[in-house]
């Protein structure tokens, strides 16, 4: 259960953002109507937000596998929850998606480059950050510098909207299965 409520007093500017939310996402995503009651935090993470969706140097398949990797990681129900509808939007392999949390299992399922990238991902992610030179020179070596940074960048916002989501109490709202992605774990090896 969400520890604010999601009833953001309804000014001028939330209005706006709930009918983009809308309009984008069929729904008011939560975590807009959580920041909603501090403008100053909904203003700065939306407009970073927006920024972040100008980032295209990454292979957007490396990129959501990171995503749901650090968001699997943390624990976030709904970050991975929206993190299944984006795949689905995106057009991605459900089945990878939905291995995300187990992919050590299931090595014949990824790329050597996408288990490095989730093996970096959830390093990354870590309270005690557990990158190493080993990890990231091949890394760097097949996704050239730029993307590499892009790459990094991609996990530290996906773990700060992780965990301000968890701290909020946030839970999936139905994504998944408006796409018909199982939910994470759903008959995969834990």
């Amino acid at each position: 259960m969400a520890r604010v409520s999601l009833t953001p007093r309804r000014t001028l500017v939330v209005r706006l953002v709930e009918a983009f939310s809308r309009r984008r996402f069929g729904t008011v995503l939560d975590p807009l109507a959580a920041t909603a009651h501090h403008p100053g935090v909904l203003r700065g993470v939306g407009l970073f937000e927006l920024s972040v969706a100008r980032w295209r140097t990454l292979d957007p398949v490396l990129k959501h596998l990171a995503i749901m990797a650090a968001a699997c990681r943390i624990g976030c129900s709904w970050c991975v929850d929206f993190g299944h509808w984006e795949a689905h939007h995106l057009g991605l392999d459900r089945e990878k998606v939905r291995l995300v949390p187990v992919w050590r299992d299931h090595p014949d399922v990824f790329t050597e480059l996408e288990r490095q990238v989730l093996a970096y991902a959830e390093a990354m992610t870590e309270t005690q950050p557990s990158v190493t030179d080993e990890m990231t020179r091949p890394l760097v070596a097949r996704l050239g510098e730029k993307a590499f940074v892009e790459l990094t960048a991609m996990v530290a916002v996906e773990n700060q909207r992780s965990r301000v989501n968890a701290a909020l109490g946030l839970t999936g709202q139905g994504f998944a299965e408006r796409c018909e992605v199982p939910p994470p774990g759903a008959g995969a090896r834990g």
